[in-house]
């Protein structure tokens, strides 16, 4: 009789093994890492408890039923990051190619159950050709039931999908419904069809990385949130992301000391943004000179551009901060920018992130193209999220606040707890230009003489901005609850954080509500 111990090590060995040297080999050989590989630079040191080793898939058709691998293709487990427990799971091309059976998706449904058990994220490390052929229908069973725990998972434990080779057909409906998805450029790509499916239904001719690679996911389509340059950046991008989320709904993020003083004053802000309100600027430099140690981590970096969204830190604290951007399309709202940050807002406030909102905003961006898409579902997701969200809410008007848009930028209005203002801001229906031509087209009429006109619409135009083009005529109504020197920004926000440490607030009780999708 063979020694118990002894045949335990050796199915440990061809489990490590999975599916052979020669195609670990040629993984290394294309630049990729093996999937315990992976989970090895993810998982804080010795942390690893793997579950499932040994299981085999079940099926019996097309020569199936000689050709088993211990794991069938996919590692999943436990362990912990900074200390943190999360669960993980990651897809192992070197067995068939990573597809998935049936005994395969109740291996990940195992350790995603076990996830939403102990409240913690789960991260799921994609490289699979997709279903398994030869298992039919229990290949697309065992996607549903992925599927499943996706859904009643969100809002409930973080989910994180890196993309680290093919993700096609089915599979791609996985990492669509989690919170993040990362890409590795040139060794990655999304899509449903491929494109020789694409060819001989469209006669359409792309390549695969144009038509799914980390590129066009993160500019033109907007699935992609990040894209790295290697599976090593990548992994440790879900690490510094992971710093800034709690384990669960029911936590607080986690808290990081700093040095850097919690009033710290900036007088360079105080020139950062223009007196002209059609001049553009950056807004990354406000931001960056307010955070702690100057480190925001930016989140859809190369789509929608004129809206930003990421994660940073004040006296410790994680939040979420959504800005308007001068320098990308005048900083107006359009369709890509508006379901960006609805999507980021609704993450933040699942996970108690409070959110800091910069508001530059001339309104939402004219055209038949928004209007024909559907500007007006798509610009209501945002002002549904920010009005949904129950966390603490900080907004800070840096120069324009115009018409609509206004309400929509976690305005008062729609229970921001603090909104300051800088002193020239600019807060009002419309622009005073187009305001002038408006109420005083009459008497601009009336005017014969071209030059009289034009220094009757300056005088029209100057008593404008000096009634409502300003935040005194929204602070005198308590819409704006102080206006600050620009200097003073982190410690205004800071000062606020403390205040709003404790806050409680809860919608009307509801199964859920129904945002325009």
């Amino acid at each position: 009789m063979k020694d118990p111990i002894a045949r335990l090590e050796e199915m440990e060995a061809k489990a490590q093994l999975a599916g052979g040297q020669a195609r670990i080999d040629k993984m290394h050989e294309a630049g990729k890492l093996t999937a315990r590989e992976r989970i090895s630079a993810l998982l804080d040191e010795d942390s690893f408890v793997e579950l499932d080793k040994f299981v085999t898939h079940r099926c019996a058709d097309f020569g199936m039923q000689d050709q088993k691998i211990l794991g069938d293709g996919v590692v999943t487990g436990h362990g912990t990051v900074d200390g943190r427990p999360v669960c993980v799971f990651a897809q192992d091309f070197t067995v068939f190619g990573g597809s998935l059976s049936g005994a395969y998706a109740q291996k990940i449904c195992k350790v995603m159950d076990l996830a939403t058990k102990i409240g913690c994220p789960v991260i799921g490390l994609n490289d699979s050709g997709g279903a398994r052929i030869q298992e039919g229908v229990e290949s697309l069973a065992g996607y549903a039931d992925i599927f499943l725990r996706n859904v009643l998972s969100s809002g409930v434990v973080p989910q994180l999908s890196a993309i680290m080779g093919p993700c096609a057909g089915g599979a791609v409906y996985s990492p669509a419904i989690t919170d993040f998805i990362l890409m590795v450029d040139r060794t990655s790509y999304m899509f449903i069809t491929g494109p020789e499916v694409i060819k001989t239904v469209t006669h359409e001719e792309v390549t695969k990385e144009q038509l799914g690679g980390a590129a066009t996911h993160a500019s033109k389509s907007g699935v992609s949130h990040f894209t790295e340059v290697d599976e090593l950046s990548c992994i440790a991008r879900i690490r510094e992301l992971l710093s800034f989320m709690p384990g669960n709904n029911a936590e607080d993020p986690p808290h990081k000391e700093t040095q850097d003083p919690p009033d710290r004053a900036d007088e360079a802000l105080d020139t950062v943004v223009p007196l002209e309100s059609n001049k553009p600027y950056d807004i990354k430099k406000i931001i960056t000179a307010v955070v702690d140690d100057k480190h925001f981590v930016e989140v859809h970096k190369d789509y929608a551009r004129n809206i930003v969204c990421g994660f940073a830190r004040f006296d410790g604290q994680s939040v979420g901060i959504v800005a308007n951007q001068p320098a990308h399309l005048a900083g107006c709202l359009d369709i890509d920018a508006s379901t960006k940050a609805a999507r980021f807002v609704r993450f933040c406030d699942c996970f108690n992130i409070p959110l800091v909102t910069f508001v530059d905003v001339p309104g939402f961006l004219p055209g038949t193209n928004q209007e024909y898409g559907g500007i007006i579902k798509h610009g209501a997701k945002l002002l549904y999220a920010f009005a949904e969200a129950t966390v603490p809410k900080i907004t800070v008007i840096t120069r324009k606040a115009y018409g609509g848009a206004y309400d929509v930028m976690a305005s008062k209005h729609i229970r921001a707890d603090v909104n300051v203002s800088y002193p020239a801001a600019e807060i009002a229906v419309m622009g005073p230009e187009g305001a002038v031509n408006i109420i005083y087209r009459s008497e601009l009429e009336k005017i014969a003489d071209e030059k009289a006109r034009a220094e009757a619409r300056a005088k029209f135009t100057e008593q404008y901005r000096e009634t409502f083009a300003n935040p005194y005529k929204a602070a005198s109504l308590g819409y704006i609850d102080e206006i600050i020197r620009p200097r003073d920004t982190r410690w205004t926000i800071v000062r606020s954080l403390r205040t709003l440490k404790n806050k409680r607030q809860a919608n009307l009780p509801r199964k859920h509500g129904n945002i325009p999708l």
